[in-house]
């Protein structure tokens, strides 16, 4: 059990109940047409900046970032900090240099952007390959650790109903992509996002309360409640001392986090590069705020809840947001409280559940688009066919990931979390830079810096100590570390990025016929010189 009391468990249940029935709802009634393609792909770019902000927001904000970086700061201070403003960091990056750029180039998929200036179904085939390389493993995280969150709030041990939990979320996830499209899933996470603003924002208050709104008295408790002492406000604890793990791993997120394409994917939502701007101002700013609450609640919960408290209960420290939560509620809560409670447990929930149905759309999106309408097939197909293939999509992409999770469940699975982030890091973003910014960048190029970029990461995260050769890996009992780091980004982003240089200098034939196709499309995807229309 989880020591949550009955009211809480209680009310936290029919809580769910009440999420499930309302998102549905909106669903249904957001969902797209039969035969509207452009509805179900963008939503007719019909949200405003600010939906459409925090819609970027919650795609942005998954359940991983919000468990795992409250989880890292609670365990390992400093490191964890730093992490965070990665995560930030990258947002804007993606604000200043690609979100006007992608708006203008792209259309439905990644695909759409990349064969902008380099046509051809190798290109379609390649992206969607890359594009469930980098967020199927995302998808799989994410849903096996929700079976363990929702028995740990609801006061379940059994394994069949973790199990249980996993399927239903996943067949949830699966309606909400196949029935609402981009403007269902939209409306999810912006109410994702409101919820969980709501709930950080409670516990972060009655964290700042406990300490009289003092940060050094926080930070004092939180380095007494570590058991790391002084190095717990110092940086190298989570990665050993080694300094250059940590540069890999900050690298890596920047570069990884905000290309990954269930993120790019909301830039085509946007009425015209005037919106899009506005977009990313409300989603950076929302990302800022919500980032700065995790981080005092998870310093409070290193403070309050202590490191064996929360190593007890999940090595990775991902159950700290609910831990805290009732340290600082009582165990006895009142109903105010228990209500307060109710209102973190949804807003975990409703993460979960919005996180994976926008990953699910993506992925299916990709393979509907970009393999079977642009990549396989020679004849466009009816608009009608496709978003059949799309809703067929999220059904197999979904009950793979379903598959995977409940046999995965009981796995230490962050290596996938950082597999898919190191992949957007090392493929996609080197991709998307060199498309949008160098006009000799060739097909050969193009190809290289996908297949390269992607490839490097998968082999050299095989060999990273997430997966083998200590306690917290994906294999604890087996002893296979080769790679010297725990995320790739150091090897795999220049390994990228050098792909795409050579691939593209050793084809200069190519290069010049890919420059003036480039030539003829800069002023729209730069300048937005037709941004008010739709690309493509």
């Amino acid at each position: 059990m989880s020591g949550f009391n009955s009211d809480a468990q209680t009310m936290s249940f029919v809580a769910f109940i009440a999420v499930i029935t309302v998102t549905l709802l909106l669903c249904v009634m957001t969902g797209p047409d039969r035969d509207d393609l452009g509805e179900f792909y963008t939503g007719y770019r019909s949200l405003s900046p600010m939906q459409s902000g925090l819609a970027i927001a919650g795609d942005y904000i998954s359940a991983s970032t919000v468990l795992a970086t409250i989880g890292v700061i609670a365990l390992v201070g400093y490191d964890g900090l730093t992490l965070a403003l990665s995560t930030v960091v990258s947002l804007v990056l993606m604000m200043f240099l690609l979100a006007e750029p992608l708006r203008n180039a792209g259309r439905f998929t990644m695909g759409d952007i990349l064969t902008r200036r380099t046509p051809g179904p190798a290109v379609r085939i390649t992206a969607c390959a890359v594009t469930l390389a980098a967020l199927l493993p995302l998808m799989v995280f994410q849903l096996a650790g929700a079976g363990d969150l929702l028995a740990f709030v609801l006061g379940f041990d059994a394994d069949g109903f973790k199990t249980g939990a996993i399927i239903f979320l996943g067949v949830l996830m699966i309606a909400y992509a196949a029935i609402g499209g981009m403007k269902g899933t939209a409306f999810i996470q912006i109410v994702k996002t409101v919820v969980l603003l709501g709930a950080a924002t409670a516990i972060a208050v009655l964290v700042m309360n406990r300490f009289d709104f003092s940060v050094p008295d926080l930070l004092d408790a939180a380095k007494k409640g570590s058991g790391a002492g002084d190095a717990y406000l110092t940086s190298g604890l989570q990665f050993g001392g080694d300094q250059i793990d940590m540069i890999s791993a900050q690298l890596t997120i920047v570069l990884g986090a905000a290309v990954l394409p269930h993120i790019t994917m909301r830039m085509f939502t946007a009425r015209s590069a005037t919106a899009v701007r506005r977009s990313m101002s409300w989603a950076v700013s929302t990302v800022v705020v919500t980032c700065l609450l995790l981080v005092i609640i998870g310093f409070g919960a290193a403070a309050i809840v202590g490191h064996k408290g929360l190593v007890i209960a999940d090595p990775q420290g991902k159950t700290a947001f609910l831990l805290v939560s009732q340290a600082v509620l009582g165990a006895d809560a009142n109903t105010f409280e228990s209500l307060v409670f109710t209102t973190v447990a949804t807003a975990i929930f409703l993460t979960l559940l919005a996180s994976v149905a926008g990953i699910t759309l993506a992925c299916a999106n990709t393979l509907a688009h970009d393999l079977v309408a642009h990549g396989v097939r020679r004849v466009a197909l009816p608009h009608t066919a496709e978003m059949a293939i799309a809703r067929g999509a999220a059904v197999g992409v979904g009950l793979v990931a379903i598959t995977l999770a409940a046999f995965a469940q009981h796995w230490n699975l962050q290596a996938l979390v950082t597999l898919s982030f190191s992949i957007g890091a090392s493929a996609v973003a080197p991709a998307l830079v060199y498309s949008m910014f160098w006009r000799r960048y060739t097909r050969t190029g193009l190809l290289l810096t996908l297949i390269v970029g992607a490839g490097s990461a998968l082999v050299l995260m095989t060999g990273t100590n997430l997966v083998s050769g200590t306690p917290q890996s994906v294999f604890p009992e087996q002893d296979f570390n080769w790679f010297p780091y725990t995320t790739t980004g150091l090897v795999s982003v220049p390994a990228g990025f050098l792909a795409g240089w050579l691939g593209t200098i050793r084809s200069p034939r190519e290069a010049s016929a890919q420059r003036e196709r480039y030539e003829s499309v800069e002023p729209t995807i730069l300048a937005g010189a037709v941004s008010g229309q739709n690309p493509g």
